[in-house]
């Protein structure tokens, strides 16, 4: 009934690499996109963001 001996500051450098490798894989979901890629984004949602004020039954109004 022997426990396994740990080293908490080897465990401690463990999870923080864990937790880093983390937060780069979400970095790079989020931004290692190519131009390209970045592009037709914007031009899909500015297509849609047209095609749903088209629907609109009274113009924006103007804040002048």
């Amino acid at each position: 009934m022997s426990a396994e001996i740990v080293n908490l500051r080897q465990f401690r450098k463990k999870q923080a690499r864990s937790e880093k490798d983390k937060q780069a894989e979400q970095n790079r979901i989020s931004f290692g996109r190519t131009k390209t890629e970045k592009n037709l984004t914007k031009a899909l949602n500015d297509k849609a963001e047209r095609s749903h004020d088209q629907g609109r039954l009274e113009p924006p109004k103007s804040e002048d």
